[in-house]
């Protein structure tokens, strides 16, 4: 009897039943949804990342913002340089080591807060949920990264 090569045969390849796809819809919905409002802002939706990073804890090295962000430091310096000549952040070496890279905001860059703090409401409000669903699906999300890095960091220990 010859596989069934059918449409339908393999239920688990419909694009609708991708988790995979689900998630990458929805990211490039959430990127739209704020990329208007970061416009007005004069920055882009990576370059708000690396400033939230920054308004949480300003003056770290690069490598802790790209850890933070999970980037690689390289994806990370052109978006620092940008972000640099916007005239929102400054690069200064670490004066116990020369070879660190710290980058702290500027004033213009800490001034940006509270409107980018209005942008993420506006966008929290575009996605419909309320806030008890708006924080299960965010933690949901953030359950589901953990648990792929470890199970990821499993395979790298057994190899």
């Amino acid at each position: 009897m010859a596989p069934d090569t059918s449409a339908h045969a393999f239920e688990n390849l419909r694009l609708d039943n991708q988790l995979c796809f689900a998630l990458y819809a929805a990211t490039h919905a959430i990127t739209r949804a704020y990329r208007s409002l970061l416009t007005d802002l004069g920055i882009t939706y990576p370059q708000y990342l690396v400033l939230i990073v920054l308004w949480e804890n300003d003056k770290i090295p690069v490598g802790e913002i790209a850890k933070r962000l999970q980037l690689d430091a390289a994806a990370l310096t052109p978006l620092v340089k940008r972000l640099e000549n916007l005239g929102l952040i400054a690069r200064i070496r670490d004066s116990r080591d020369e070879r660190v890279v710290r980058i702290c905001l500027s004033e213009q860059g800490k001034a940006l807060e509270s409107r980018a703090a209005q942008v993420q409401s506006e966008v929290g409000c575009k996605t419909g949920l309320d806030a008890k669903q708006f924080y299960e699906l965010r933690n949901q999300l953030h359950g589901l990264v953990s648990a792929l890095g470890q199970a990821e960091e499993s395979v790298s220990i057994a190899a």
